[in-house]
């Protein structure tokens, strides 16, 4: 290794250091001025290569400041954690390694945090955990599995015949089902006409009493965690007749599934663990670093199966990672899993959950008790809010994102804008939801002055 090239590291670490140190002052969402210095980027590509130290200083000069705190307490869209330093630390390490996910460093240690998250999660201790990139990933393995033993089971082989001529399966998914499974199921090729929606009740939970038929042709996709509400579908009404009619049970549990881990809340997801497949992010109320996330099945051997890529110059056993993601390449990012799960711990893992739910309880109550109109029943880190029409909401969601205080998404809920606050990052604090508060409550009284909001007498 070079002088050069240590230099270059330090800088770097230099450089991610001091971005982090300045995470709780600076604006969440940048300013016009930021965005605009990304044109420092349009340039032609050199016929020459320039120096490694100049494109890191352009990449910190100009990109840091364009960049969206998602690393930070006051982000609070799309439910997605901070940077654990214990993940973000081996995620540095990973890249000075940069090994194939088949190294035997990599295979034992994704294989502890396998163990680890069946464990943390309750889930059948026999089940294959796989380490992909996201939960649209992820489901792609799961759904195609499913799709691959119901076939079998009706006498069908995927593998001789493929799908022109086979069964029909259909997906049952709940009428708020997010759109990663939609999306898996569509790269599989499920048209509309086998995509049948279940009708789901005030909370968005699947109602067992309109589930539509279910026969052993059938994946059934139920949610531990809506993405607006939060709610978790009735899976000791649902799973159980599903799996008696032969069905397949896969559970999109991106951020909700966590709520296992706590003893406060484990109650939402009682009956998950009889499903047949679960997906869950590591990068959401983990707070590992983009992009992790975990395919389980029950059916260890036929996720092998269905995703094996052994080839006579790479062999490997049914259990390697490989054989149970969509990459065949791929860096062994269970890695980072295992890190944020020894750093929190059992305990940890409770304690993020529970102080989440309470700070999302807390938002709540305050902004019900300021004129906002909350649509959920907040179970869990979802807040989903509007003001007292389209107008106010889109007023206030801008506004906050403009004033730099924090950031959240606009989500639409039964057709009527609203915006979501999701609270999942380690980071954090009563004071960063205290800043949330006030630059909502700052902006309500804006829209009001604008005529937007209702005047309270």
């Amino acid at each position: 290794m070079t002088t050069n090239e240590l230099a270059l590291l330090a800088d770097a670490a230099d450089r991610a250091a001091a971005y982090i140190a300045g995470l709780r002052d600076r604006r969440v969402h940048p300013d016009e001025d930021a965005i605009a210095g990304l044109t420092r980027f349009e340039e032609a590509l050199p016929a020459e290569g320039r120096p490694a130290e100049e494109g890191l200083a352009l990449l910190d000069e100009a990109g840091s400041p364009a960049t969206v705190a998602s690393n930070g307490g006051r982000y609070f869209g799309y439910v997605v954690g901070a940077a654990l330093p214990a993940a973000a630390a081996a995620d540095r390490l990973l890249g000075a390694w940069d090994q194939s996910g088949g190294s035997p460093a990599g295979t034992a240690i994704e294989e502890v945090a396998a163990r680890w998250v069946l464990d943390i999660l309750d889930l059948p201790a026999e089940s294959a955990v796989g380490f992909g990139t996201s939960a649209s990933a992820c489901a792609v393995g799961c759904l195609s599995t499913a799709r691959r033993v119901l076939l079998a089971r009706a006498g069908w082989s995927v593998e001789e015949a493929g799908l022109v001529g086979a069964p029909r399966v259909r997906a049952v998914v709940s009428a708020h089902c997010h759109v990663t499974v939609l999306k898996a199921l569509r790269v599989l090729g499920f048209g509309s006409r086998d995509i049948i929606r279940a009708p789901t009740d005030a909370h968005g939970r699947v109602d067992p009493a309109r589930l539509p038929a279910i026969d052993a042709l059938t994946v059934l996709c139920l949610q531990a965690g809506e993405v607006n509400t939060g709610e978790f579908d009735p899976f000791l009404e649902i799973v159980p007749a599903a799996r008696r009619a032969g069905a397949w049970v896969h559970v999109d549990g991106a951020f909700g599934l966590w709520a296992r881990a706590s003893g406060q809340h484990r109650a939402l997801t009682d009956g998950v663990d009889q499903a047949d497949s679960w997906t869950v992010d590591g990068h959401k109320w983990l707070n590992t670093p983009y992009d992790v996330a975990m395919s389980i099945c029950g059916h260890a051997g036929a996720l092998a199966e269905t995703l094996n890529s052994d080839a006579h110059y790479a062999p490997s056993s049914p259990r390697a990672q490989r054989n149970l993601t969509l990459e065949f390449s791929r860096k062994p990012r269970g890695i980072l899993v295992w890190a944020a799960l020894r750093a929190l711990g059992r305990s940890g893992v409770a304690a993020l959950v529970e102080r989440h739910i309470a700070q999302a309880t807390r938002v709540a109550e305050t902004l019900r008790s300021a004129g906002f109109e909350v649509l959920n029943r907040v179970v869990l880190n979802q807040v989903l809010v509007r003001g007292p029409n389209d107008e106010a909401t889109h007023f206030i969601r801008a506004a906050v994102e403009q004033s730099g205080d924090a950031w959240f998404g606009a989500s639409q809920w039964e057709q009527r804008v609203a915006f979501r606050l999701s609270l999942s990052s380690w980071r954090t604090g009563e004071d960063d939801v205290e800043r949330l508060l006030t630059a909502l409550l700052r902006a309500r009284d804006e829209a009001r002055r604008a005529g937007l909001w209702p005047d309270e007498s």
